[in-house]
């Protein structure tokens, strides 16, 4: 049996183990233990392990003595190398949690010892997020981190269990931006007037769903123009070039309008397709640069955002009718629950969707509701209608 009992040393708050059990050979054993997590579920755990090794070594037990369990903010030079680095995570990847460690997590339990972020420090925590302003996705992301630190911290038998439960927050279905059939149009004529690498940039985007990344990745060995396909090889982020996202390459037919604004823009100066002058490759800044030229000039709101380019091949697709699993292996989506997201139709196609209605044939319905299968009555009839 175990029961835990709140103590506080330091004003440092904690738990006491009370472990009492019987043998198999009527021995009785009572051990009134420290526990080194902060949390009661994590310290419960803890007590469930002491207790089923002292059945396991007849009531005996050794606690070894272990090294102080590392603050927070001293944990992080462990966790990027064994696991930002040794797992491979992509420079975007590493660069998004290196924001959040700097901006939310050392602040807030920089220097805490680990197992000390107790499940009341973390909701704390998480107030405080929301009391900024800050989005549920936003809230979610920052404690995920955490959460993959403390796992780490775990694994490695730095902590005995984890301290706290993280609890993700509800998040409403995220909508995302695109452009309407007309509204893509403008981008597209907007564009073309600006120049070839403008319109290259757009149809990218909007009739090949390529990410930001891989358009700076883009080459010219990845055109072929002949057949008209673009192979997805390659995504950059700042000095780093990796597999595109998911890791794996994929193969995207190329629309007439693309075809030819690629053959206009074709150039000797560097490999890759969009490059300044010298032939090195551009940077974000300069695309989301000509993204908002091109919003501008089409009478859009302006914008530097191109990801909703993105948002709009898939989109258009969807309404066209193509199947999901044809727009995921497109679009390079890892999961079919993100293609999903897209395969809705926007407001203009539901209305006309529903302007069928206004032309079905009067007369004859086609099947009587609650009669036999097969019976059928005239319009206006009231025998067989539900009450």
């Amino acid at each position: 049996m175990v029961r835990l009992k709140k103590w506080r040393w330091s004003n440092v708050p904690g738990w006491e183990a009370d472990i009492r059990l019987t043998l198999p050979t009527g021995k009785r054993v009572r051990k009134r233990l420290k526990s080194p997590v902060s949390s009661r579920s994590g310290s419960l755990r803890w007590a469930q392990q002491v207790e089923a090794v002292l059945l396991q070594n007849g009531g005996e037990l050794e606690l070894e003595s272990k090294p102080e369990v590392p603050t927070f903010e001293a944990f992080l030079p462990r966790f990027r190398e064994g696991h930002m680095v040794a797992e491979g995570l992509k420079p975007s990847h590493r660069d998004g949690m290196e924001g959040i460690l700097r901006v939310h997590l050392v602040p807030a339990f920089g220097s805490m010892r680990l197992d000390q972020i107790s499940d009341e420090a973390v909701q704390r925590f998480k107030g405080r997020l929301v009391e900024g302003g800050a989005k549920p996705k936003t809230v979610n992301n920052v404690v995920n981190v955490l959460s993959v630190i403390l796992r780490r911290a775990v694994a490695w038998k730095v902590l005995p269990a984890m301290p706290c439960q993280i609890r993700l927050m509800k998040v409403p279905p995220q909508p995302f931006s695109y452009y309407e059939f007309p509204q893509y149009a403008d981008l597209v004529d907007a564009a073309r007037a600006l120049g070839t690498d403008h319109l290259v940039v757009v149809l990218l985007g909007g009739d090949a769903g390529l990410r930001r990344g891989e358009m700076i990745g883009l080459q010219w060995p990845d055109v072929d123009l002949k057949r008209g396909i673009l192979h997805v090889q390659r995504s950059t982020w700042g000095e780093h070039t990796t597999s595109p996202k998911g890791g794996r390459s994929r193969r995207v037919p190329m629309t007439r309008a693309l075809t030819e604004a690629l053959q206009a823009h074709r150039h000797l100066r560097g490999q890759h397709v969009l490059c300044h002058d010298d032939g090195t490759p551009v940077g974000k800044k300069l695309l989301e640069e000509a993204m908002q030229r091109v919003t501008r000039r089409a009478g859009l709101p302006p914008s530097r955002n191109l990801h909703p380019l993105r948002h709009t091949y898939c989109s258009h697709l969807a309404m066209q009718g193509a199947p999901a699993k044809a727009i995921q292996e497109l679009a390079g989506h890892q999961h079919l629950s993100t293609t999903l997201r897209y395969m809705h139709l926007s407001p203009a196609v539901k209305d006309a969707a529903v302007r069928l209605l206004d032309r079905r044939p009067a007369g004859e319905v086609p099947e009587m509701v609650g009669g036999e299968p097969g019976e059928k009555a005239k319009a206006g009839d009231a025998e067989g209608l539900g009450e």
